[in-house]
């Protein structure tokens, strides 16, 4: 990561410049969300999206295939974000990262999920690669699964972990304000990439112990997975109910690290990895998510975040593409929702619900 005072003006610039995009979304009206859009994103801009939208390009395309449909269903739709965070990547590019909620009213269908007429909530975790104050690149994951079990509509099997609605830090500082601190920013860093590097040593050294847990995860450390895993509070928590599960499944976890590029930067307290992957693995065995090991190698796209404290990690927020695993692996989760949801009546709700 570089440390010149350049980089110190331009990442809480950055940040500056994408919240007023959130602030667009936070009051969402489609004028003022297409002019917020297209003024930050370059027409040519790549926008990697969640299954089932798949890569789109440019601000246009990006608002009619994703948000069109979903402020049709959530027409009080607003965002409200948690944390917003930048750095430099240790290729030099600039990133924002921004984690927060989707909610609205939901009284249309949206992807054949049946409407609920009560609020509803979608986790988002969207990062920005930004090129003189310009988004020539977005990475986003939206929690479709999320809004799937708030309708009673998930057809896949159950969470190991809590399912809820994911609050933000529990510091409230995760808008992080400037002036960018590279030595700070950069410790951050680095302790998420040594650790990492820890995680990867099992199985294939060893037993859980060559992970070195404690050295790197606070003991009440509060693990947010995405809808479909869960949340787990601790570090037994999270071997429960994420790890031990996910290892079992994919024993060459780290196997394939040559073949994908993970973009880490840092903000203070804080840390981010985007990467479209960062993961290959290979499903040989049963116990992950109630997925058959068929022995097919697949690949997962994560955006993450670490709130640090005292030396060590107290909160993680982790998302994956689940619906594109399910994807790879043949099973068409949309299919067997609308399977399991025929009896439903389908259609629109009226907005405002009317009273009795």
């Amino acid at each position: 990561m570089a440390d010149s005072t350049v980089s110190f003006d331009i990442h809480t610039q950055n940040k500056t410049t994408v919240a007023k995009l959130c602030a667009a979304q936070a009051d969402f009206t489609e004028a003022g969300v297409r002019k917020a859009l297209c003024k930050l994103i370059l027409p040519e801009a790549k926008i990697h999206m969640p299954h089932p939208f798949g890569d789109l390009i440019g601000p246009d395309e990006f608002f009619e295939t994703c948000f069109t449909p979903l402020f049709d269903a959530m027409p009080d739709l607003e965002r409200r974000d948690w944390i917003i965070m930048g750095g430099e990547t240790e290729h030099g590019d600039d990133w924002v990262g921004c984690g927060g909620h989707y909610v609205g009213t939901f009284v249309g269908p949206w992807l054949d999920i049946p409407p609920t007429g009560h609020l509803t909530h979608m986790r988002f975790h969207e990062f920005y690669r930004i090129e003189q104050e310009k988004v020539v690149e977005m990475q986003i994951l939206w929690d479709i699964p999320e809004v799937m079990m708030q309708a009673n509509a998930w057809p896949m099997a159950p969470s190991l972990g809590l399912e809820f609605c994911i609050p933000g830090p529990a510091t409230s500082d995760g808008l992080v304000a400037g002036p960018w601190d590279h030595t700070q920013s950069n410790a951050s860093c680095n302790l998420i990439v040594t650790m990492l590097k820890y995680m990867k040593k099992h199985p294939s050294q060893g037993g859980p112990e060559v992970m070195e847990m404690p050295r790197f995860w606070d003991d009440r450390v509060n693990w947010y997975g995405p809808a479909g895993i869960g949340t787990a509070r601790g570090i037994s928590g999270f071997r429960n109910w994420h790890q031990i599960p996910f290892i079992n499944a994919m024993p060459d976890r780290g196997k394939y690290i040559d073949d994908i590029t993970y973009h880490f930067f840092g903000d203070k307290n804080y840390a981010a990895v985007t990467g479209w992957p960062n993961m290959i693995q290979t499903i040989t065995k049963d116990g992950w998510m109630g997925i058959a090991p068929s022995g097919k190698r697949i690949t997962m796209k994560s955006l993450d975040f670490w709130r640090i404290e005292n030396g060590k990690i107290r909160e993680n927020w982790v998302m994956v593409d689940l619906l594109d695993v399910y994807s790879q692996l043949g099973v068409d989760v949309f299919a067997r929702m609308k399977e399991f949801n025929k009896s439903r009546i389908p259609g629109r709700l009226p907005f405002p619900i009317r009273e009795s």
